[in-house]
């Protein structure tokens, strides 16, 4: 029902930029919690944003708050996270992720990783020095 795929990432230098796109080609839609998390080698996995697709604000982890910007083209079912400032700490595979809460229930998106329902495939982001 969910197909999420990654696009964008890439090596970049210190201080560069790059930006990633996650597009859902699946078949349910209307809102629903996309997020962007990573994982670099033995390491866990780490939220870094999270966007309510109905309008919510988003969410950022403290590691990129400043630095990278997630937003969305609903007409595309896509949802993008701009990297700017790119630290060789950055340095990840990174995944998107969405959630089709209760909205009942829920009221904002949050960046735990069990919460989320369906991943993507990844896409590799390297920052070198």
């Amino acid at each position: 029902q969910v197909q999420l795929v990654e696009s964008g990432g890439g090596s970049v230098q210190a201080g560069g930029s790059l930006r990633l796109s996650c597009a859902d080609s699946g078949v349910q839609y209307g809102r629903k919690c996309v997020g962007w998390f990573r994982q670099a080698p033995g390491k866990e996995r780490e939220g870094v944003a999270v966007i309510d697709t109905g309008g919510g604000s988003p969410s950022y982890a403290d590691f990129v708050k400043g630095r990278f910007t997630i937003s969305q083209d609903n007409a595309k079912n896509t949802v993008y996270l701009q990297m700017g400032s790119l630290k060789p700490g950055d340095t990840a595979m990174y995944y998107c992720a969405a959630e089709y809460p209760n909205w009942y229930i829920r009221t904002s998106c949050g960046l735990g990783s069990a919460a989320f329902d369906y991943w993507g495939q990844g896409t590799q982001v390297t920052v070198s020095s």
